[in-house]
């Protein structure tokens, strides 16, 4: 029996101002261990804002939300922000390196903060990260000194570095030519594939979508399937 890592139930959502609009209608679906899923749909059809309530940062809604088998709460931030960090590795558009920092240093941020491991616990857990992805070789370099497509390698290993039960993508091949899109895609295909990453990632990509495990498309609001 698979494992199911995310359950969205009977999720709404409207917008108030200036007239209450309605954004989410009755989103129902669940995403298995191992699943690599894209989500997809035309822009305004709510995908963006369908992640931000999946990922916790959005608590005003209606329906319910299980992470882990677990319900989230709408109104216990402390404990939505340990689910965050424990739980949900980010990878956006825009890679959102702090320059100042080495690579190293970037991918063990949230390691640091998660304050479950030693320093040097989580140095090591960064650089088997790093070598995943193939960049342990730029370990020490400054994060405005390695490419655009580098860099998106190093956002995700930041992603990765809690061993989290589900990556989150928005957009994360937009900001990319094909030779790196295909490239990040061939990272999180190998993730699901060898490690057993659970991956939810917003496109506008098609030839992305179609290569993944599952097309969650949606039109005005709605899954359309």
């Amino acid at each position: 029996m698979s494992e199911i890592i995310l359950e969205a139930k009977n999720i709404n959502k409207f917008f108030t101002d200036p007239i209450r609009i309605q954004v989410l209608n009755n989103i129902n679906f669940s995403i298995n261990k191992g699943e690599f899923v894209s989500l997809t749909g035309k822009s305004g059809c709510g995908k963006s804002t369908l992640l931000y309530i999946l990922s916790t940062m959005d608590t005003d809604y209606d329906g319910i939300l299980w992470i882990d088998q677990m319900e989230m709460p709408k109104k216990n931030e402390p404990l939505l922000a340990k689910v965050r960090n424990e739980k949900i590795g980010f990878v956006f558009q825009f890679h959102y390196l702090l320059n100042e920092f080495n690579v190293l240093n970037n991918v063990m941020l949230p390691g640091l903060k998660l304050k479950k491991y030693s320093t040097e616990e989580v140095e090591h857990k960064a650089m088997e990260k790093l070598k995943i992805l193939g960049i342990s070789h730029l370990a020490l370099k400054k994060a405005n000194q390695v490419s655009g497509g580098e860099k998106q390698r190093v956002a995700i290993a930041r992603a990765l570095i809690n061993d989290p039960l589900i990556i989150m993508g928005d957009e994360p091949t937009g900001n990319l030519d094909k030779k790196n899109s295909d490239l990040v895609f061939d990272i999180f295909n190998e993730l699901s594939s060898e490690y057993h990453q659970t991956l939810l990632i917003v496109t506008h990509d098609p030839s992305f979508a179609e290569r993944t495990h599952r097309i969650i498309h949606m039109v005005d609001g709605k899954i359309d399937n």
